[in-house]
């Protein structure tokens, strides 16, 4: 990293709800308050890190090792994680595909003192923020940061709102499931009613239950509503 004298003193921006923020102005209660966890087996460049986050008002962790990480109690806010590449034990990277294989999509900022070209790609690929090479300058670091704690704020809220309309899916009795799929494909009433069975007055019945339930107040909604649930479930529905 470049001397302190140097950084920057304005804290990195990101855009949360269509308005850009800057980290050191907000006054988002502790669970939403973004929080850094910095994994590097150098207790140097962990403490820098550290007063680097803090210098933007940015809540950080450190931890000397990926198995220290995967030891300590989950950090329930969005943020992002700062990675070294090359640490003993799991690398960097191993932790990149073990986190991917338990489903976590927390963004990662990876730090590496050897430029690696196959190394980067391989971690851009899998979904990295940003490959940096040390040394590397505090702003480029405080950018790829923001950008990590943008994309998991949206992934948190697109989160909570599949969680949202697959709970209220739950409430839907079977008929009124098969009519949802149908009118989020864009089956009009006689289709639907042709294909279950049913008459027009039950599919509109039927129809009037599912926006009530689902809480639409228009087929729109409703469409953005059955989307917005997690594929696996909605195949499961079709199944």
């Amino acid at each position: 990293m470049r001397s302190q004298r140097n950084r920057q003193s304005h804290a990195p921006h990101w855009r949360a709800g269509g308005i850009a923020r800057p980290v050191m102005k907000t006054r988002e209660p502790e669970s939403e308050r973004p929080v850094v966890l910095i994994v590097d087996d150098d207790a140097a460049i962990r403490c820098a890190l550290q007063e680097l986050m803090r210098s933007v008002d940015i809540d950080a962790v450190c931890f000397a090792c990926t198995r220290e990480l995967l030891a300590a109690e989950p950090q329930d806010r969005p943020g992002c994680l700062v990675l070294d590449v090359r640490m003993p034990g799991l690398s960097g990277l191993d932790l990149q595909r073990h986190l991917a294989s338990s489903g976590s999509t927390k963004p990662i900022v990876f730090l590496t003192a050897h430029g690696d070209i196959p190394m980067s790609v391989q971690a851009m690929k899998a979904g990295a923020v940003d490959f940096l090479t040390k040394p590397f300058r505090d702003q480029a670091l405080l950018d790829a940061i923001a950008i990590g704690i943008e994309r998991d704020i949206a992934q948190r809220v697109s989160a909570r709102i599949a969680k949202q309309h697959t709970e209220r899916l739950t409430t839907l009795t079977s008929r009124e499931r098969q009519v949802l799929r149908q009118l989020a494909h864009g089956q009009l009433n006689k289709q639907i009613a042709f294909n279950l069975g049913i008459s027009d007055v039950t599919v509109k019945l039927h129809r009037s239950n599912v926006m009530r339930k689902m809480r639409a107040t228009n087929i729109g909604d409703l469409v953005r509503a059955w989307e917005a649930i997690p594929t696996s479930v909605r195949e499961a529905e079709a199944a």
